[in-house]
């Protein structure tokens, strides 16, 4: 027997596992490294997040990424090379933690690695009869494993595709285990580039988890183009200093994207710059300050995370939102979401134990215990939408 199938073998009869989850999104910051401990698997799944740290990008990373990132034509050498040249900057930087933590390679039994996204493509966008859904995540996971000699899981997406979704949200699977409570209904709320969001009734029907728009993507975007080296709006101060423009906020409001069913997917392939510029040329609005505009695509994120939400209470009004995400050090997008729902309690996910930055590295790590131990297919949950599969390609070290 190959002696990895050996030990992957071994791997799902422990009681326990040491997986390391990653986690690169579409804002560039860095690469997010939780290290958990992880009993069970299922609904008697027990997680415990033992080390956290978001080891930021070089100025280097984030133009090599940009090159290739959410653009229809490319260079594809650069594309080719990017793929294993990112796994092996992630290796790196898993390396280096581990020495910091005084934690040895070999005592780490998995890395889950979701790698970086290039492009996005549910049907709903692309429009192309003849081809489905379509996603591509680069960082490769055999390069992963054999410049960190840690047995990896990677490329999770795209079972999920082949299965019948979109490709994400993934988080619905981790969610319904780490925080659901019989009884109770809550809502898992996270604010990346994309807000999406899962819906736990208290029991193992109807669960629900979907993508409602433009978390951070805009504002992240519209920050980098307007202030040369701003990633990101610190504290709301540039839009706190502007004023809400209604005729773009209507013009950013009117995709046909918003009208659609939920579950649904989307990214910085359609909420990008040229969404932005598009709607200020509709809205008359082209001379608009750069804080106007980031006062209304604030309130732009926001106001379409609160129609979704609505749409899925219905007649509920009082509800518990643990918050994870970029979007959470945003003040005044929290501040928008608090006053239009002012009947919800807003949390965070710290309050379950969960980092909310640590949060989607913490789920992959998650993904990656169910890959190996668990039989995903004989759960009774349903998620309505999402194929309940196990989901991920594993690489052995060499």
């Amino acid at each position: 027997m190959n002696p990895g199938i050996q030990k992957l073998y071994d791997l799902a009869n422990k009681p326990g596992r040491l997986i390391i989850g990653l986690m690169s999104g579409t804002s560039l910051d860095g690469l997010d490294i939780a290290l958990c401990n992880i009993e069970g698997s299922g609904q008697t799944t027990k997680l415990k997040l033992l080390k956290f740290e978001t080891v930021s990008y070089t100025d280097d990373f984030k133009n090599e990424v940009r090159n290739v990132f959410s653009k229809k034509e490319i260079n594809l050498e650069k594309l080719c090379l990017l793929n294993p040249w990112i796994a092996l900057q992630h290796a790196g930087m898993i390396n280096i933690c581990l020495q910091k933590w005084n934690i040895n390679n070999n005592e780490v039994d998995l890395i889950a690695s979701h790698g970086q996204t290039i492009y996005h493509a549910p049907q709903r966008l692309h429009q192309q009869q003849k081809f489905g859904n379509a996603t591509l995540q680069i960082g490769d996971g055999d390069h992963l494993a054999v410049a960190t000699g840690i047995i990896t899981i990677s490329d999770f997406r795209q079972k999920n595709i082949a299965a019948g979704g979109e490709g994400a949200p993934l988080a619905v699977y981790g969610d319904q285990i780490l925080f659901s409570k019989k009884g109770e209904e809550r809502i898992l709320l996270n604010i990346g580039g994309i807000a999406n969001f899962t819906f736990l009734p208290g029991g193992n029907e109807n669960i629900l988890c979907t993508d409602v728009g433009p978390g951070n993507t805009l504002m992240d975007a519209y920050m980098q183009e307007q202030f040369p080296g701003n990633s990101f709006d610190k504290d709301s101060l540039v839009a706190k200093a502007g004023t809400i423009n209604e005729n773009l906020l209507a013009a950013l409001k009117a995709h046909d994207f918003f009208k659609q069913d939920f579950p649904k997917t989307t990214g910085p392939e359609l909420f990008n710059l040229h969404y932005l510029n598009q709607a200020k040329q509709i809205s008359d609005t082209s001379a608009l300050s750069a804080a106007d505009t980031m006062a209304t695509l604030n309130r732009f994120s926001a106001d379409m995370i609160v129609v979704a939400i609505k749409d899925c209470l219905r007649d509920k009004s009082e509800i518990k939102i643990f918050c994870s995400g970029g979007g959470i050090h945003n003040p005044l997008l929290i501040q928008h979401l608090q006053t239009q729902l002012p009947s919800c309690t807003f949390l965070s996910t710290a309050e379950n134990g969960v980092n909310p930055d640590a949060k989607e590295a913490v789920l992959f790590a998650l993904l990656a215990n169910e890959c190996v131990c668990n039989d995903v297919s004989a759960t009774d949950i349903k998620f309505p939408g999402i194929p309940a599969v196990a989901m991920g390609k594993i690489s052995f070290p060499a």
